[in-house]
Formats: structure tokens, sequence, C-alpha cells
């Protein structure tokens, strides 16, 4: 069970990275002076990044039921 908690936290972290880097790419959050801010590759770059934790995030899920059944 510790395992899946742990794969369900990184994905939760990783697809909050990509909200706030996507926030960040359209000038919403973050500080001016930081690389991502207004960056246009960020606005392409942060909802992937989400994806791929909400991804991770599923498979944690996955992980967790299948701990729970057996």
């Amino acid at each position: 069970m510790k395992r899946g908690i742990l794969v369900i936290l990184a994905g939760v972290a990783v697809m909050v990275s990509g909200i706030v880097f996507y926030l960040q790419g359209n000038s919403i959050v973050g500080p001016t002076y930081s690389f991502m801010y207004s960056n246009p590759k960020w606005i392409v770059n942060g909802p992937l990044i989400a994806i791929g934790g909400i991804l991770i995030l599923v498979a944690g899920l996955g992980i967790s039921l299948q701990r729970l059944r057996s």
C-alpha cells in the first residue's frame, strides 16, 4: 500500500508542477525574472507535464487497487 501512495503523491506533484509551468508561461503566476515567465514554450510543455502526472497518478491508483484486491 505504501508504494501505491508514494506513486500517487509523485503523480500529484508532477501534475501540479505542470499546471504551474503552464500558468507561468501565460504570465499568470510566478516571478517575472523566471525563464518560464511569458515563455510560449511552457504554454505547451506545462500541459504535457500535467498529463504525465495524471498518468503517474492513475498508475498509483492501479497499484493501490491491485493490492487491496489481493
